[in-house]
C-alpha cells in the first residue's frame, strides 16, 4: 500500500493515474453486479454521450459520481463525515436513472430482502429484518469512528463484511460496500486518493469472495475472510504499482516522441498532456478543452495521429472519435 501511495505521488500530475484508476474500479465493481460495460465503453460514453451499452455505461458513470461526491464531502470542512448518511447520499447518486432507480435510492430498506432464490425461504442469504437495520447501521457507524486496536486495513475489510451482511438497501449494496472500503482507506489515511482498484482482485477470485462472506455469516470465520481480503489488497496494490510504473514510462516516451516530431506545436503538446484525464476525445471536445479554433484542434489531433499516439476508432468521415490506445491497453491489461 505504501508503494502504491508513492507511485501516485511521483508524477507531475496525480490525475495522470487517478482518472483511469477510478474508472477502472468503477467498471469492475459494476461488472461484479452483472454490468457488461467495458472501460472503453465508459470513456467513449463520457466523450460522446454514445455507447453500444448506454444503460450499463451510465451505471458505471453513476458510481464515479457517487465516489466523487463522497470524497468531496469528506474533504470539505463543512461536508458530511464518513457515516451512513453519507453512504445514503452516495447511494442516491449511484442509482439515479438506471436499473434499480425504482428501489428507493438513498433510503434504508423497510422490507425484507434476500440474496439468491425466489423468496426468503429459499434464499442463499437472508439479511436482518428491516426493523433491525437502523440499529445495526448505528453500531457500524460507532465502530468505524471509535477506538480499536486492529490495524486500519483489517478494519476496512471487516466493515465491508458487516455492511454487506446488513444489506441496508434494496439494490446496489455490493457497489456501496466496496466503495466504503475505498473511502475508509482515505479516511484512515492509508491512501491519499483512490488508487487501489480492489474490485479486480475480488472479480478474479469471485467464487472465493462469496464463499468467504458466507463463512463469516454461517461459521463466524472472520479470520478466513481477513486473510482473503488482505491477499486481495496485496494483489491489487501490486497491480496498481505495476500499472502506474508502465503508464509513467509510456507517457514520458510518447511525450518525447511528440516533441521530436514535425507537428510538435504548443496546442499538440497541450492536447497530449490532457490525454491521461481524457484518453478518448472528439474534435469538439478538443476545441472546448484547449479553448481554441476548429483548424487548430484538427492540426493538434493530426500531429498526435502522425506520432502514433492517437488512433481514430470509428472509420467515419464525420463525428470521429480518437483513442489513446497505448494508455488504454496498459490500463486494462491482459490480466483483466
Amino acid at each position: 500500500m505504501a508503494r502504491l501511495e508513492v507511485a501516485g505521488t511521483m508524477v507531475p500530475d496525480a490525475d495522470w493515474f487517478l482518472y483511469g484508476f477510478v474508472r477502472k474500479e468503477a467498471v469492475i465493481t459494476s461488472q461484479i453486479e452483472g454490468t457488461r460495460a467495458t472501460l472503453q465503453d465508459v470513456l467513449t460514453f463520457e466523450a460522446t454521450k454514445q455507447s453500444e451499452r448506454p444503460e450499463d455505461a451510465q451505471e458505471v458513470c453513476n458510481y464515479i459520481d457517487a465516489l466523487t461526491y463522497a470524497r468531496g464531502e469528506m474533504a470539505s470542512p463543512r461536508g458530511l463525515p464518513l457515516t451512513m448518511r453519507l453512504l445514503r447520499e452516495a447511494h442516491k447518486r449511484l442509482m439515479r436513472g438506471v436499473r434499480g432507480a425504482d428501489k428507493s435510492p438513498g433510503e434504508i430498506r423497510t422490507s425484507q430482502n434476500w440474496i439468491g432464490g425466489t423468496r426468503p425461504g429459499n434464499g442463499v442469504y437472508v439479511p436482518p429484518p428491516p426493523d433491525a437495520v437502523p440499529e445495526a447501521l448505528s453500531d457500524l457507524d460507532r465502530w468505524m469512528h471509535g477506538d480499536d486496536t486492529l490495524p486500519p486495513l483489517v478494519r476496512a475489510g471487516l466493515a465491508h463484511v458487516q455492511f454487506e451482511s446488513i444489506h441496508p438497501f434494496l439494490d446496489g449494496n455490493g457497489r456501496i460496500g466496496r466503495l466504503l472500503v475505498a473511502l475508509l482507506l482515505e479516511h484512515w489515511k492509508l491512501l491519499s486518493s483512490p488508487l487501489l482498484y480492489l474490485s479486480l482482485a475480488f472479480k478474479r477470485h469471485q467464487v472465493e469472495y462469496y464463499r468467504r462472506l458466507t463463512a463469516v455469516r454461517t461459521d463466524g470465520d472472520w479470520k478466513g475472510w481477513t486473510t482473503y481480503f488482505l491477499e486481495c489488497v496485496r494483489e491489487a496494490a501490486d497491480d496498481g504499482v505495476d500499472t502506474a510504473r508502465s503508464l509513467f514510462t509510456l507517457l514520458n516516451q510518447d511525450r518525447q516522441r511528440l516533441l521530436r516530431s514535425k507537428g510538435a506545436t504548443v496546442p499538440a503538446i497541450r492536447l497530449f498532456d490532457a490525454l491521461p484525464k481524457q484518453p478518448i476525445i472528439t474534435a469538439a471536445g478538443v476545441i472546448r478543452r484547449l479553448r481554441t479554433s476548429k483548424p487548430t484542434a484538427a492540426k493538434a489531433i493530426a500531429a498526435l495521429e502522425a506520432a502514433k499516439i492517437l488512433r481514430e476508432t470509428t472509420g467515419r468521415q464525420r463525428d470521429r472519435v480518437y483513442a489513446y490506445q497505448g494508455y488504454l491497453r496498459l490500463l486494462t491489461g491482459d490480466k483483466e
